[in-house]
């Protein structure tokens, strides 16, 4: 099964969300307090997925607010040069700064992150700065959930939803739950639900569906599917982790994804390199299965290196591990 997407459009993708700076360890296999140099990346799951996207030569667009300073500009530089649109990128005017994330690598399976997210530019983008032309030009609006966490960027991405199904263009929610930008469980719940109700496209982790059901324990991928499928969505994707992937379609089909054998330096990533894998190969016409390898593969060659956007894989990269089949 594939997923149709309106063709003759000037962009496959525009993600609207949080692009922010990734301060990376550079010192493995030792606790933040004693890490004294890190490496700067651009961050931000829809920052980062739109970067996945246009490497694998996706025409990717962005819908965003950065701060007046160096780390704004060095932002919209970096999108820029590896073939993003900025030309919706708003620039804060108020002195708002960026997001700012630190990365602790202490061991393959203890990785950490430390994010700063008060007063940050991003949360403040307005639904007045979503323009419905720019949005009726691509195939897929990518949201993120980290932008539900705070009006007005909650505001703006409702609008930017309204204006995609106005529009017939595919919403493709990625859950992406960050808890320390939220007052509680509760309110995630009942924003992730009201978006999700209206994509086309959900995908995360079962940690992440947990939540947006409201559930003290983990749930059941039947359960959830099925009270998607009462709404919009057509695809649901819940991953797994190193138990791969699953995809369940409105129309009764379950297809499993395996996660491909990599010697794991971190676990950030891993989801926003899957996401970008995953559309650039339903945005291509390829079936369901075959975009879960992609999104698979892709997610196992950002977790083998250090950074999540600098890491982003080519489509040769892929192809290659997809062919030599080494699954978990």
């Amino acid at each position: 099964m594939t997923i149709s997407f309106q063709e003759g459009k000037e962009f496959d993708l525009i993600a609207i969300g949080r692009a922010c700076i990734d301060l990376n360890a550079v010192e493995y296999n030792r606790p933040m307090e004693e890490t004294m140099t890190f490496q700067k990346y651009v961050g931000g799951s829809p920052a980062n997925i739109a970067i996945g996207s246009s490497k694998l030569g996706l025409k990717a667009g962005f819908i965003g607010k950065v701060p007046d300073d160096q780390h704004g500009r060095f932002i919209e530089q970096y999108m820029s040069d590896v073939g993003i649109d900025t030309s919706n990128m708003v620039t804060d005017t108020e002195g708002r700064k960026v997001g700012l994330t630190f990365t602790e690598i202490k061991s393959p399976e203890e990785c950490s992150i430390l994010m700063y997210r008060e007063n940050v530019a991003d949360l403040y983008l307005e639904p007045n700065e979503v323009s419905e032309e720019y949005i009726t030009r691509t195939r897929v609006l990518l949201v993120s959930g980290t932008a539900l966490a705070q009006s007005p960027s909650r505001e703006a991405v409702l609008e930017a939803v309204k204006l995609a199904k106005k529009n017939e263009v595919k919403v493709v929610f990625e859950l992406d739950y960050r808890p320390y930008t939220w007052q509680s469980q509760q309110e995630t719940a009942v924003y992730y639900t009201l978006i999700a109700e209206q994509a086309d496209v959900v995908v995360g982790t079962r940690d992440e569906f947990d939540v947006m059901e409201n559930l003290e324990t983990e749930g059941n991928n039947e359960d959830t599917v099925e009270k998607l499928f009462k709404h919009e969505p057509e695809l649901v994707v819940i991953k797994h982790g190193a138990d791969g992937s699953y995809a369940y379609t409105r129309t009764g089909e379950t297809f499993r994804g395996r996660a491909y054998k990599t010697k794991v330096l971190k676990t950030f990533g891993a989801g926003d390199s899957f996401a970008s894998a995953f559309l650039y190969a339903l945005l291509n016409g390829k079936d369901i299965e075959t975009a879960l390898k992609f999104g698979s593969a892709s997610a196992s060659i950002v977790v083998s290196k250090h950074s999540s956007s600098d890491a982003m894989p080519s489509l040769a990269e892929i192809e290659a591990l997809i062919t030599e089949n080494v699954t978990i």
